[in-house]
């Protein structure tokens, strides 16, 4: 039962209430207009204080065709934070007004504290270089989607893996599932932090961890690519040093299985070559729809619509 619970760690819901969720994405997915006032009445409040395209809007979206309406903020500066409010205080007002808050932001733990202080769930739309928990929703239902199994799959993450909040909650929810396995590419600057290896060790997932895409693509089943961010780095050389790390283009694929699938959280820079966008196996348009369903079955459970 996840009514009235906050999201902040994919490890807060278990492998069946996972399921449960897809269950119910794929039931909007199959009927949407079933579900087009479920949640008639009802408000979400968005307080983004990073840059979102994807995350927010999706989450705008999925409330407002499930009958909701939307209140928040996507500038922080344009509200009483810049003059020193502080989260717990923002979020005790919140509670009078939504009946559940997505929250980013740049500070790792912060919506943490949103949910010791809010009175309606807080789910995070990612905090940091730490979690990003509904991107994991998107991702699971589109691998789910299409390869019809979160189970015995040889799973690639390239490109940063030190700052990819994405990398650490993928990581952590797939390993829920049996015999799962995790290829860990990315230069030494940007290796998947210890925390994450001890906990993959303590469960027994198996990893290894490579320099060169080229030498391991042909071994998998997805392909995760991200992005080396630019905001998580203190030094500009070193961003433009590491950026084009790793560019996976026509060259590349062709060394690939048939049947392996890209993800990419986006944005991309350049890190997947356009060329690439025409492939049958670029999923990563898809995953960005996917995870429109993947927050509107979220938001039904936490608010106990979905019965």
């Amino acid at each position: 039962m996840l009514k009235g619970r906050n999201l902040i760690d994919i490890k807060d819901v278990t492998k069946e209430e996972l399921n449960e969720i897809f269950d119910l994405a794929d039931k909007i997915i199959s009927d949407p207009d079933k579900f087009s006032h479920i949640c008639d009445g009802k408000i979400l409040a968005t307080l983004f204080y990073e840059p979102s395209t994807r995350t927010r809007l999706s989450f705008e979206t999925a409330m407002l065709r499930l009958g909701g309406r939307v209140i928040g903020f996507s500038e922080p500066n344009s509200t009483s934070v810049s003059k020193g409010e502080t989260i717990a205080d923002t979020i005790r007002i919140i509670s009078c007004y939504a009946d559940v808050v997505a929250m980013r932001h740049p500070k790792e733990g912060a919506p943490k504290v949103a949910s010791m202080y809010s009175k309606i769930p807080v789910i995070n739309a990612g905090d940091g270089g730490h979690q990003h928990p509904t991107q994991t929703l998107a991702d699971l239902l589109t691998i789910r989607s299409i390869k019809g199994s979160l189970s015995n799959l040889k799973i690639g993450c390239c490109g940063d893996l030190k700052f990819g909040r994405t990398v650490h909650s993928l990581i952590k929810a797939m390993s829920m599932y049996e015999n799962n396995s995790f290829t860990l590419i990315s230069p030494q600057e940007l290796k998947v932090p210890d925390y994450i290896k001890r906990e993959m060790g303590k469960n027994n997932i198996k990893y290894m961890e490579t320099k060169k895409l080229e030498e391991v693509i042909g071994d998998l089943d997805i392909l995760y690519m991200t992005r080396v961010q630019r905001e998580r780095f203190f030094n500009e050389e070193e961003y433009i040093r590491l950026k084009d790390s790793y560019v996976l283009d026509k060259d590349k694929m062709e060394n690939s299985g048939k049947n392996m699938i890209i993800l990419h959280p986006l944005p991309r820079v350049n890190e997947i070559a356009y060329e690439v966008d025409d492939d049958p196996r670029a999923c990563y348009f898809k995953q960005a729809k996917y995870g429109m369903y993947a927050r509107e079955a979220l938001i039904m459970k936490l608010l106990g619509m979905d019965k």
